[in-house]
């Protein structure tokens, strides 16, 4: 087994790459606390219409993952193909996820989160690197405390309010 230290992003390759594409920066940006070893980064997509080619791919990229993102746009809930294929692997890997509302919510929110989501001992929290970067060190580093209660998971004001937003 290799040595799992990635981060798996999902998101709506079509509506929200710009997002994931804005986590790139953050990365990238040395004024913003916010780092993540991208598992899409071990291997490109070329023809997307080719599903089990796809889905090959993308099992390859969940071989290096300790843990998992959610971009939850506007039609995240919608997406079957691909969006719920991933979040159906993380659970089997049982890969702590932190689902990342891109209209600001700090809460499951039941209008644009799939439904395989709910209650699925994930983390919910706005798309702002300092929060999703407290979920993946606190949550997802702690995930062994979370698993198995079958409760979704967020961060009250307070801690918002801790981290300046």
């Amino acid at each position: 087994m290799s040595y799992r230290n990635k981060t798996y992003v999902i998101f709506d390759g079509d509506s929200d790459i710009n997002n994931y594409y804005l986590m790139k920066a953050w990365k990238n940006n040395k004024n913003i606390d916010f780092d993540f070893h991208d598992a899409h980064e071990l291997n490109t997509l070329t023809n997307r219409s080719q599903e089990e080619n796809t889905k090959r791919k993308l099992r390859e990229r969940f071989s290096s993952a300790k843990q998992a993102i959610v971009l939850i746009g506007e039609s995240t809930k919608n997406l079957y193909q691909f969006v719920r294929w991933e979040i159906e692997v993380c659970q089997a890997l049982d890969l702590p996820i932190v689902g990342a509302n891109l209209n600001g919510e700090i809460d499951y929110d039941a209008s644009r989160c799939p439904p395989i989501l709910k209650y699925a001992d994930a983390v919910f929290v706005s798309f702002r690197p300092k929060i999703i970067k407290h979920a993946l060190d606190n949550f997802c580093g702690n995930y062994s405390k979370y698993k198995g209660q079958g409760k979704n998971w967020s961060y009250n004001k307070s801690v918002y309010e801790g981290l300046g937003l």
